[in-house]
């Protein structure tokens, strides 16, 4: 299952006018101006996944309803097989897969992501964002340079890392290979 930006923000749209919300109460419970609430909501500009998660709360939609248009039914439990988790673009280049996406009502959104390695990025700034909430990330396989505001780590297969994500932080592979990790969303 993929999700197509336009798409996305057709559903966005759709189901904002539906509520009867205007504009500018969405850009203010996304934290974004109506000018970019706009863009986004035509397609014009990619979303961030804090972004999406704040409009599915403001609209009382599940999150998977906003990036796919199914609805998630199950409510005991739910198995993602290997490699069939929804895939998410989050970031350029890393692969994220949703692995609870048929479960509805969560309390977190666990993705397994993959951080790809690149030279080029080494010796550069890491790319910082922050988003709501917290998130804790498990380290699979590879290696991952992890700052959090001026604090660098280096995480390593086994290693867990558990901080408040409104903190600027962002993540590299290292090590020559890529990186996989566990991350849980709060």
């Amino acid at each position: 299952m993929n999700y197509n930006i336009k798409d996305v923000s057709g559903r966005l749209k759709s189901t904002r006018e539906y509520l009867d919300i205007t504009v500018e109460d969405m850009a203010e419970k996304t934290n974004v101006t109506p000018q970019e609430y706009i863009s986004l909501e035509n397609g014009e500009k990619d979303f961030s996944l804090s972004f999406l998660n704040e409009a599915a709360e403001a609209l009382g939609v599940e999150l998977i309803e906003l990036l796919t248009g199914v609805t998630p039914k199950l409510n005991t439990y739910s198995i993602v097989r290997k490699d069939r988790g929804l895939p998410i673009e989050r970031r350029e280049r890393f692969a994220y897969q949703h692995l609870a996406y048929l479960f509805k009502k969560k309390k977190i959104e666990p993705l397994l992501v993959t951080a790809p390695y690149d030279e080029a990025e080494q010796d550069k700034p890491i790319h910082l964002s922050v988003h709501d909430g917290q998130e804790m990330d498990y380290i699979l396989s590879g290696t991952l340079k992890f700052q959090i505001g001026e604090h660098i780590e280096i995480l390593n297969e086994g290693d867990c890392v558990y901080y408040d994500s409104m903190n600027p932080h962002g993540m590299i592979a290292t090590d020559g290979a890529d990186c996989k990790f566990l991350a849980v969303l709060i």
